[in-house]
Parts: structure tokens; sequence; C-alpha cells
């Protein structure tokens, strides 16, 4: 067989047979490729891509124009907006749910981007813009961060995306304050992003933010600081995928502003979208270059092509911004004129190895340039060592880990020591495997174990990292959530660091579900930022190993990044380019 066998798809094409014990075959096939392609990360299953292959001896799939036919044949199949379980739109082939999904926020992102919010005050909205980003008046170049506020102020949907050291938080604060300047404070703002880990990184963002604008008192008051998952945000709903915000319960909002946004999958994004009030605002925060959601879809990714402006917009953006803004003759879908792309980094300065290493990652045939760039050795904050073994890679945790080893061990207080933890971390491909993150945490407190001198009957012992991974509304834990097991007042306990900035404690036996947190999949580290990072490297090619990921684990680090492995898999996984198979762009832009 060409794929990996799993029940789930099996169990699903068996299910649909039931329905048509007179089904075709190569019916049943597609039925099993869908399941199959969705648990991949794709929306549906491109006819074109399997049709006349043999999927495994002595069986080869018809020609697409025969597969349709006898699709179109069995009573499990329809067209766009039948009532059956699967669905046929050109040759792609969906399950209903996730074609009414795209269909839905395709139709509705066209819809908001085609609308310019009426009574802007055009003077007002100059004058507040030249005082928000008065402090970039030195850049060399044209200021996208205000350009992309004058954007998220004229339209009801702006998309905002750049990597580390853009500014996108600063940039959304100062849009935040532009708007509330324009409606007297009165606008009813929500916060969110897809993990808790994330919504807390927001919510100190822009704490920190606000104390730099140079505006009323009462306009930088009416900028929220909360901020909430996506799922406590739209309501979540016990053993169910519906929430209690939709079309018929909007949310009571004016805006709302979603960090990481990169994240988000197909199904979350059309329940969001399902769940805005109709005069609202929705701007979107994230990196097209980061990894995608791990469940199906690349939204923001199918979303940020830069196309140009249309004439009358860019004229407006003159207008406001004093910028000579670039055209599109070719008259695109009106999503163009909702696209921000930040390209300046203000951390990963000209001298950075960081930003110019993550930047030639991004080049088309960039490969030789990126191996070239780490093995010249011109720069101190990136390095590469393609040979090493177990205890040479034991040997660097125990250095990245020695202050926040020491804090531990001295009784330093619960902040400091998990903030010390922080300025380091062992990033992976993989879970499992034996480069994977459960493996390479199992070895590394094993080793550590030794050294604190802890039996193993033990499973709590002061200075044990670990991971939420799954939520927990009721503790208000999330998933991706890092705490750290120290001993106060005598006892053991989980000290997680919240929103605020303080300590919160919880017994290691009320704790969710987790795992050990010296290492972490670069899925996982999403929305972090470490002083400094080791890239771990698998021993072979893999599906995951690609472009967005290494990237992504590049730019975790501020100050170093090391990656550990071969060239063989480095240069492989850089030239992959990811493919989430759907038809959001078709829809969103035509054919690109």
């Amino acid at each position: 067989m060409l794929i990996s066998d799993t029940p789930l798809d099996r169990q699903f094409a068996a299910c649909l047979r039931r329905f048509d014990p007179t089904m075709d075959v190569s019916v049943e096939w597609a039925a099993y490729l869908v399941s199959h392609a969705l648990g991949e990360g794709h929306v549906c299953l491109d006819l074109q891509r399997w049709a006349e292959r043999e999927i495994e001896p002595g069986l080869r799939l018809p020609t697409v124009s025969a597969w349709k036919g006898a699709l179109f044949s069995s009573a499990i199949v329809g067209g766009p907006n039948e009532f059956k379980p699967l669905i046929i739109e050109g040759t792609h082939l969906y399950l209903a749910r996730y074609w009414r999904y795209e269909k839905h926020l395709a139709d509705h992102l066209s819809h908001r981007a085609d609308q310019v919010c009426p009574k802007i005050d055009l003077e007002r909205l100059t004058a507040d813009l030249n005082r928000l980003f008065a402090h970039n008046v030195t850049l060399k170049q044209a200021d996208w961060q205000k350009i992309a506020a004058a954007i998220a102020v004229l339209r009801r949907f702006c998309v905002i995306s750049g990597g580390p050291g853009t500014g996108k938080t600063s940039t959304v604060v100062r849009i935040l304050a532009a708007l509330q300047s324009q409606s007297q404070g009165s606008l009813h703002i929500a916060l969110a992003a897809p993990t808790g880990k994330a919504a807390a990184r927001m919510q100190d963002a822009i704490r920190k933010q606000k104390l730099q604008l140079d505006m009323p008192a009462e306009i930088i008051r009416s900028i929220p600081e909360a901020t909430s998952t996506l799922h406590r945000l739209l309501g979540s709903k016990p053993d169910s995928v519906n929430f209690k915000h939709n079309r018929d319960n909007p949310l009571s909002v004016d805006v709302v502003v979603v960090d990481e946004a990169s994240m988000i999958d197909l199904a979350l994004m059309a329940k969001l979208v399902d769940a805005l009030p109709a005069k609202s605002r929705l701007i979107l925060l994230g990196d097209k270059d980061q990894l995608a959601a791990v469940e199906a879809g690349s939204v923001f990714g199918d979303i940020c092509i830069d196309k140009g402006y249309s004439h009358s917009f860019s004229a407006l953006l003159n207008q406001v911004t004093d910028v000579e803004m670039e055209t599109n003759d070719a008259s695109p879908p009106p999503l163009r004129d909702c696209i921000a792309l930040l390209h300046h980094s203000h951390r990963f300065i000209n001298d950075s190895g960081i930003g110019e290493l993550s930047r030639r990652i991004n080049q088309p045939n960039g490969t030789q340039s990126v191996i070239g760039l780490l093995t010249n050795e011109s720069f101190n904050d990136i390095g590469w060592r393609s040979q090493f073994d177990e205890i040479d890679l034991l040997g660097r945790m125990e250095q990245g880990y020695r202050e926040f080893l020491d804090r531990v061990v001295d009784g330093s207080n619960g902040v400091d020591v998990l903030a010390a933890f922080n300025r380091f971390r062992v990033l992976v491909a993989h879970h499992e495997g034996s480069k994977g993150a459960s493996s390479i945490n199992q070895m590394f407190e094993t080793l550590l174990r030794e050294r604190l001198r802890t039996p193993r009957y033990e499973r709590w012992f002061p200075g044990r990292p670990v991971m939420v991974t799954r939520n927990d509304y009721g503790m208000r834990l999330f998933n991706g959530d890092i705490g750290i097991c120290l001993r106060l007042n005598g006892e053991l306990r989980i000290c997680f660091e919240d929103s605020e900035g303080k300590l919160r404690t919880i017994a290691p036996a009320r704790l969710p579900d987790y795992a050990l947190a010296y290492a972490m999949t670069v899925h996982k580290s999403q929305g972090s930022e470490f002083d400094q990072a080791l890239f771990l490297l698998p021993e072979t090619v893999s599906p995951v190993m690609n472009r967005p990921l290494v990237y992504t684990a590049v730019t975790r680090a501020r100050h170093r990044i090391e990656i550990w492995g071969g060239q063989e898999v480095l240069t492989a996984a850089i030239n992959k380019e990811p493919e989430h198979i759907s038809g959001l762009r078709g829809r969103l832009w035509g054919a690109t």
C-alpha cells in the first residue's frame, strides 16, 4: 500500500459502505483516502493526484472522469450543498463538514474584506498614526507598522504577518489606540490566541506596550489587557465540537484580535468568523512562514498573499500614512486591501546570525546559502554540529540548564526558577523515536536523578519540569503551559506563572495530562521564545521535516540557536515545502 494503514480510516470507509453496500470499490477507497488526507492535515482529497495509481497489488484506481462517475453514482456522494457524507467540487473530494467550513469561511472573509468602514475621521486618523508611530521616523524604508495600523482602522478585516521581532504586538496596541480614538474609547475589544501560553504572552506584551503610548490617559485605559484562548472566548462545550457563540448567538464585541493565527485550523477559524457580529472587526496576527496548524488546513498561509493594493485604497493609504503604495493593475479580489506584511525586524539587526539564517531558510533554492552560513562561523549566535553522541548531547543540556538547576538547589523563588528554565530549550521534530522528545526527556531525567541522588521510585522531585498537554479550564491550565516541581513549605508543588507574572501552585496529584519538558517538539514551542535553543534533527528524513519547521525552530531563539544533526536531513527539510491540499486559496484568490 502507498500510504500507512490506520484503523480510523478503515472504519470510516467500512461505515460508509454500510450506507451503500453496492458502492464500487473505488468509492470505498475514496472514502478511505479522504479520511486519511484529513488526518495528514489536508482539507480534501485531490482526485487528480490519486487517479490511475496502483494502491495495492492488482488494484489500480480509475481515471478522474471514471472515478467521479463512480462517486456520483453512489448514495453517499453529492455535489456542493447536497446533504451527503462526501462532497465533490471540481476534482476535490471533501467530508461534507469540511466542505461547509471552507465554503463558509471563504464567503465570510470575501464579504468582510470588501467592507470599508464608514465614518472614519481621516484627519484624526492621520494625526493619531503620526503620533503613535513617531518612534519609527528613523526607518530607511516604508513604515509597514503604520500602514498595517491604517488598514486595520479602515477595513473590517485585517491580516498582519511578520517574523519574530517585526513588531506585530506593538503594532496592534497602536491599532487599538487609534480605533478607540475614533470612538472615544467606547469599543468592546476581545483579545485571544489559540493556546493559553500564547494568550498569556500576548497579555504580557500588550501590558508592556501600553506603557509606551503617547495618547490621552482615557484612551490608554480603554485598551484591554485580558486575553483568553479562542475556545474560552467562543465558549467551549463539553463533549461537543460546537461552541456557545455562533451565528445565532454572536459574540458581544466590536473588535476581535487573534494572535498566533497561523496555528488556527480551518474548523476553528470557520467557527470564529461564524460567531462574529456583522459590523465587528477581525484582526489576525501571525507569521505566514511558521508551521501551520496541526489539524486540517493552512488558513493563515492561504490568506497571506502579497498582491499589491487597489488604486483607490492605495490613494487612501497614502493620504493617511504619507507612504507611496504599490498598486495592482490586475484587480485581484478585495482581500488584497486587507493584508499587511511586516519585513523589518527590530530584534534581529543586520549583524544577527539568527536573523540572516531565518531569511535564508525562506529564500527559494537557499539550501547552499544556509549551509554556507552555518559553516563559515562568521556569527556568534548560530552554530551547527553534525557529529555528536549521546554523551555530548546530555552534556550540552546540563550546560544549558545549569542556571536553572542552580536556582532549584539554592531554593530560589518559583518565578525566578521558571524564568531560568525558559532561557534554554531543546527542540525536536518528533515526540517519539531515538531523537524524539520522549526519549531525550527520559535520558536527561535519568542523568538528573543521578546528579541529585533522587530515587527512581520518587516520581516528583524539585526541578522536574512538565508541560501540560490537555486544557483544564477548571484548573486554569492549558495545553503548552510549563510548570516546575518545587518544594514549598515542606511540600512538593507544581509551580506555574500566571498572566500577571505571579506564581500559581498545585499539588502534583491534581495536574492534568502532562509530559516532561526538558525537550519539546517544535510544534509545541510555537508562541514561545528562549534565550538559547538547541534544535536536534532526527537521524533520517521524515515527513514532518520541512522548511517551516526549521524556520520555526530557528526563530524560537532570541540570542543563540544551535542545530545538531546531519547535513542531508537539514537540506532535505529546507528543500521541502509543506503541502496542505484545500480549495480555500482558490476560493479567496482565484488562480494563483
